[in-house]
């Protein structure tokens, strides 16, 4: 019951202050189309202020209701904010690809400081498994960044998570600081659906899209401590296999590529006839997939169902890669 009051308080507080900030958000921060922009008009951004804001608060007052120890949390609420500030700031003026880089990494290692698990079997180094997690965790903050580039496509990708991680929650699998957080992150995603529906009345904007990839990959980072590693896996993995080859293809072509593009699978499938619907449509429904091959490796954790549900879950990814980058066809009369 307290996870859907906190997903429902979420949900209703970042509804309110998306109405109550909108006509700022108009007049201030509007993202005006470009060669990149899947938008063609001007639409405001901005609305993740509304989106970590609620998040935040109605995980923390819950939090503090119960008298749950709030240090780790703490600092998880700091690092967000921090990618917050540097979100509204590149949003208003790009910043250069470095100071943004040195920011999400030192808001990477604050969170770091709040593992009380090892993810990795004990005969990997500690040194070697924070190496890789620091990687990792700023790696994802950007291509979550990189993927919000489409009416509801974040909302495609986090709602399923979130939603997943708070039932886990609610039947004692996960502890309550994620569990809670996950519910409150997730109703306020809900409430920012409503203004992102295609076609998009608002836009999450750098100030949402980096300190959800924070929280996200904290919330994932405390599912895998718990022994779920291919649970945690599976849930981000369309968004992590769309990212992570498209880099390496602009990599492998010598791209600048911190500069903006539209060569992402879900952009060259707009450009190949999907609607924007459809795109989210499609990523949300393989999401569905992917929680429920993540149940399947914590309802029988045994090595060959997690070997099974990765392989699974890498082939329905990428199937819908390759339908993503293939022109659909139409069907005439």
């Amino acid at each position: 019951m307290l996870i859907a009051l906190t997903l429902l308080a979420a949900a209703a507080l970042s509804s309110a202050l998306i109405v109550v900030m909108m006509p700022l958000l108009v007049r201030y921060a509007l993202a005006r189309p470009n060669a990149r922009s899947s938008h063609t008009v001007p639409t405001p951004q901005g609305g993740g202020i509304a989106v970590v804001a609620a998040a935040l608060v109605v995980a923390t007052a819950t939090l503090v209701s119960l008298s749950t120890p709030l240090a780790h949390f703490g600092i998880v609420v700091a690092a967000s904010v921090a990618l917050g500030i540097l979100g509204i700031i590149d949003d208003i003026r790009p910043l250069p690809a470095r100071p943004r880089l040195l920011l999400q990494v030192l808001a990477v290692v604050a969170i770091l400081f709040t593992a009380e698990y090892r993810v990795f079997p004990d005969s990997v180094p500690l040194v070697v498994e924070r190496a890789f997690l620091l990687l990792g965790g700023v790696w994802f903050v950007n291509l979550v960044n990189f993927m919000d580039g489409l009416d509801w496509i974040t909302v495609a990708e986090m709602v399923p998570i979130t939603a997943f991680m708070a039932a886990l929650g609610g039947f004692g699998d996960l502890p309550a600081i994620p569990a809670l957080l996950a519910a409150a992150l997730c109703g306020a995603l809900i409430g920012f659906a409503v203004f992102n529906k295609p076609p998009a009345k608002l836009f999450l904007g750098d100030v949402g899209s980096l300190p959800i990839g924070l929280l996200v990959g904290w919330l994932l980072l405390q599912l895998a401590g718990t022994g779920a590693l291919a649970a945690a896996i599976l849930l981000p993995l369309y968004y992590v296999a769309d990212a992570t080859i498209t880099l390496l293809r602009r990599l492998a072509r010598r791209e600048k590529v911190w500069e903006a593009h539209r060569s992402h699978f879900y952009q060259q499938a707009t450009v190949n006839g999907f609607s924007a619907m459809a795109v989210s449509g499609h990523v949300f429904a393989l999401n569905i997939c992917l929680a429920g091959l993540a149940a399947w490796t914590i309802l029988s954790p045994t090595p060959i169902v997690q070997i099974l549900a990765l392989l699974t879950g890498s082939a329905l990814v990428g199937l819908l890669l390759r339908r993503f980058s293939q022109a659909r066809l139409e069907i005439s009369a």
